[in-house]
């Protein structure tokens, strides 16, 4: 296994967090209204399971992308956003790397997002971001909490990953 030089976890932003005590407050007040005053018939007790049956998916939903892993190894940048979405480069394939702020006006929203400029985003906040953008391909943005050591690591990694390529790495 590859060794690990730089590790990061950013957390689901506030704005999502306060989303979902909200829709999760609303959906016990109207099942305790509904139990309350409509009584426990079939087709309230039917509507009831069937709103928390759509609670459990928004909870899941939530707990899949509850935040973004970034890792990257000795030659590969890797960004794991819940189960399904991963990306990852060879750092000697990235061109450039900057910081950036991932703001409503390009991604319209926060998740997994196209970009008003072609990019795709994995973003968690309308807060600090990395932008990476590789030899092929569209520009990837992602959030981190620490953009310009995350560009440092890349660069470090990319610059050393071609000298060995070019064969100018020092023996000491």
């Amino acid at each position: 296994m590859e060794r690990l030089e730089y590790s990061e976890y950013v957390p689901m932003g506030a704005l999502v967090k306060g989303l979902v005590v909200m829709v999760t407050a609303i959906f016990v007040f109207v099942t305790m209204a509904v139990l309350l005053f409509a009584g426990l018939s079939v087709e309230n007790l039917f509507g009831v399971l069937f709103g928390w049956a759509i609670m459990a998916f928004i909870f899941f939903v939530f707990w899949n992308y509850r935040g973004i892993s970034i890792k990257i190894s000795g030659e590969r940048l890797y960004v794991s956003y819940g189960f399904f979405n991963k990306k990852s480069f060879l750092l000697k394939d990235i061109v450039s790397c900057k910081g950036t702020k991932a703001s409503f006006g390009r991604y319209y929203g926060i998740g997994v997002r196209y970009g008003s400029d072609g990019s795709i985003a994995y973003t968690t906040s309308f807060g600090d971001a990395v932008e990476v953008a590789p030899k092929t391909g569209r520009t990837f943005v992602f959030s981190s909490n620490n953009p310009d050591s995350v560009c440092e690591v890349i660069r470090r990694g990319s610059a050393l990953r071609n000298s060995v390529q070019n064969g100018r790495l020092s023996q000491t």
